[in-house]
């Protein structure tokens, strides 16, 4: 007896799967379907190939698999085929929202979305109705995944909600709400400004806290251009009461130029870990280990820093820049951990849930950055940061991160921090970039340092 499992209706002679000769030939296999397929049991009480079962299991399936399969049995005496379609759906990536505030006080939203198949469907609504949207764009990858994005245009005060799924699942939801509170002071003089306030719910409506966006577009002062400046997202527990998420004290106490004022020289503790290579402030994975926990960022190669906090504000900044090669780190952690030791086990996913608050680079996603909560709360961002500035308010139990150079808030962390915190750090892997702890003099503590400052390099 032969069985030969084929794809589509002229690959007869290069088979997905062949058994002849009660053995499997593998000498004219397709190479898309190598270690990954077999004969499979059509139920738990079949008996398999011996009691005439030919179902064929396919593990992994990909889009590339999609399509008309047919299996051919034949003998010295008969022949007979049937043929089934293998369709193949993947889920994508929470839609990330984002807000253009524009003059005449409409806000053009944005929501974004990649790695679907098939296409997905896309909605607007808000607490009412549902929203027309202005244009709902799709493009599709090399790999075969489409992204889809989308604008609508509302006025503030809102609630708005973008929806992307396929039909047959739930889909995926961010919202985000809209406000328009008193305009914050500047050193340079007053501006006025709407600010949107964004709470990326979905499924974190249950977990620890919510994401939310703040962009401000500020007037620019005709005698001294280049005052428009942008902050960033915040993640807090999301309130019971319908209230902002942060009051306009904690917004003006989340500056970077007060945040500064509180440096702290932070030092890396070194403990031997043989997969990481560390040199005074400077820090980078060993490329030369063998890594148990493969491609994966794990706390093996984690970092703690001290001193370590249980109040009081404090700052500090880590430089993802070589000066030498004008390389950006493309692999990092960086926050604040409750662990004395961290802990040696690549098992252990570590969140907001457990003790590790950090925000980190997005594998795969060069535009986005991510924080530790659970699920994944993900941050668009224009560009990545060469410097990232730390900032532990630990009374108002507040983390806040900020891109040094644009001087514009990343996002922050509202948690109840107890105990004692120590400034975490993780070198990642896949890239030869260094991670370094920026230093400063006590006269200089109020002033920014650029990545090119001090400190001496890590070879090797």
């Amino acid at each position: 007896m032969e069985v030969r499992w084929y794809q589509g209706s002229d690959e007869f002679d290069t088979p997905v799967l062949l058994y002849k000769a009660r053995v499997l030939d593998y000498s004219s296999q397709k190479a898309l379907f190598a270690g990954r397929v077999s004969f499979g049991l059509k139920e738990e009480t079949s008996g398999g190939l011996k009691a005439g079962d030919v179902s064929l299991k396919l593990e992994k399936a990909t889009i590339e698999d999609i399509g008309s399969y047919t299996c051919y049995v034949s003998s010295s005496v008969a022949y007979n085929s049937a043929s089934v379609i293998l369709t193949v759906t993947e889920t994508g990536h929470q839609p990330l929202l984002s807000a253009v505030m524009r003059d005449d006080n409409k806000v053009n939203m944005s929501c974004q979305s990649d790695g679907w198949y098939p296409k997905p469907e896309l909605s607007w609504s808000d607490s009412k109705k549902a929203l027309i949207p202005a244009n709902v764009m799709f493009s599709k990858n090399s790999a075969g995944f489409y992204s889809v994005h989308s604008w609508v245009l509302v006025s503030s005060p809102f609630e708005v909600s973008c929806s992307v799924g396929l039909f047959s699942e739930e889909p995926k939801e961010a919202r985000m709400r809209l406000e328009n509170p008193p305009p914050l002071q500047e050193e340079s003089g007053s501006s006025a400004g709407w600010v949107a306030f964004g709470i990326l719910l979905g499924a974190m409506l249950a977990t620890f806290g919510a994401l939310y966006f703040v962009y401000s577009r500020k007037k620019a002062i005709k005698s001294k251009p280049g005052n428009d400046t942008t902050d960033g997202p915040s993640l807090t527990n999301i309130p019971e009461e319908n209230e902002p998420l942060l009051s306009k004290a904690t917004r003006r106490s989340a500056a970077l130029l007060e945040a500064s004022k509180h440096y702290v020289n932070v030092q890396l503790v070194d403990t031997g870990n043989q997969l990481i290579k560390m040199k005074d402030s400077i820090l980078r994975e060993n490329a030369d280990a063998e890594f148990p926990d493969g491609d994966r960022v794990t706390c093996l190669t984690a970092v703690r820093g001290s001193p370590g906090f249980s109040s009081g504000r404090h700052y500090w900044e880590v430089c993802l820049t070589n000066a030498t090669a004008d390389l950006l780190k493309k692999s990092w952690w960086i926050g604040v951990t409750d662990k004395h030791k961290i802990p040696h086990d690549e098992s252990l996913s570590p969140s907001s849930k457990n003790g590790f608050w950090f925000l980190s680079s997005c594998p795969n996603q060069e535009d986005t950055l991510q924080f530790s909560t659970e699920p994944e709360t993900f941050i668009y961002v224009q560009s990545k940061p060469k410097t990232v500035g730390v900032y532990l308010d630990f009374d108002n139990r507040e983390l806040s991160f900020y891109n040094v150079e644009e001087k514009c808030l990343i996002g922050s962390l509202a948690a109840k921090f107890t105990g004692e915190l120590f400034p975490l750090f993780n070198p990642g892997k896949g890239d030869q970039g260094t991670m370094k702890l920026l230093q400063r003099s006590v006269q200089d503590q109020s002033i920014n340092t650029t990545c090119g400052e001090g400190g001496a390099g890590l070879v090797g």
